[in-house]
């Protein structure tokens, strides 16, 4: 069976579980969250692989980045991704890439980009379902009045990191 290197890192925002796939980054996401095992179990299924705790250069790569991004010194991330997932959460997840740092975008205004104004709550879940946090930008997505509404890392550290973006440092 295939393996899926996984690292654990904890940071001052939140804890993470990373994981990396021939040379590439599969998983990024909150440690405790409440969809943590399904997650893990569709990267494990769709990779036919099995997690094992071990360091490489990806996920080296990927605390380095992270580092720099909670401090302000980074806008965008530029390691080699694995998106494990239906062809419709791929979909979305590359349209959740786009919204760029310090701007947010809408559950709505998703599933209009995917040419599906009515898709709307498969947008939402697809976008639960993310396993790359941060790296693809889940946070920036927000309700249609402009609340702040579900994230796998909490509303409190969703306002946070909004907030880190909208200081702009870079």
């Amino acid at each position: 069976m295939n393996q899926i290197n996984i690292q654990y890192f904890k940071h001052p925002y939140a804890e993470f579980i990373l994981g990396s796939y021939d040379g590439k980054l599969c998983l990024c996401d909150f440690r405790y969250r409440k969809m943590r095992a399904s997650v893990d179990n569709r990267i494990q299924r769709g990779l036919n692989a099995t997690f094992v705790e071990q360091n490489d250069a990806v996920l080296t790569n990927t605390k380095t980045q992270l580092e720099a991004y909670f401090l302000g010194e980074r806008s965008v991330f530029d390691m080699p991704l694995l998106l494990v997932g239906t062809d419709f959460q791929k979909v979305v997840w590359d349209k959740l890439a786009n919204v760029k740092y310090g701007e947010t975008a809408t559950y709505l205004g998703l599933a209009e980009s995917i040419g599906n104004e009515s898709a709307v709550r498969a947008v939402g879940c697809a976008n639960g379902a993310n396993g790359l946090a941060i790296i693809i930008p889940c946070h920036r997505i927000i309700g249609s009045k402009g609340e702040l509404v579900g994230y796998g890392g909490g509303l409190s550290l969703k306002k946070r990191l909004l907030e880190l973006e909208q200081n702009l440092f870079i």
